[in-house]
């Protein structure tokens, strides 16, 4: 899947300092993901539903 032309999102929980931060952007039909300190390296591609049970998941853990 081509993401040249993507338009990413960071994290609103994201520090300025550059610390551990994500940005999210919309690929038709799934969501990508990618570390913001690595902006070429690897992206996680996850259905919506995939990724708001791995934000669930993530929160209920707290």
């Amino acid at each position: 899947m081509d993401l040249t032309d993507t338009k990413w999102r960071k994290s609103s929980y994201s520090a300025s300092n550059g610390g551990n931060c994500i940005e999210l952007a919309g690929a038709g039909d799934a969501v990508a993901v990618r570390d913001s300190k690595d902006p070429d390296g690897p992206v996680l591609l996850l259905t919506r539903v995939a990724l708001r049970r791995a934000v669930d998941s993530a929160l209920a853990t707290r």
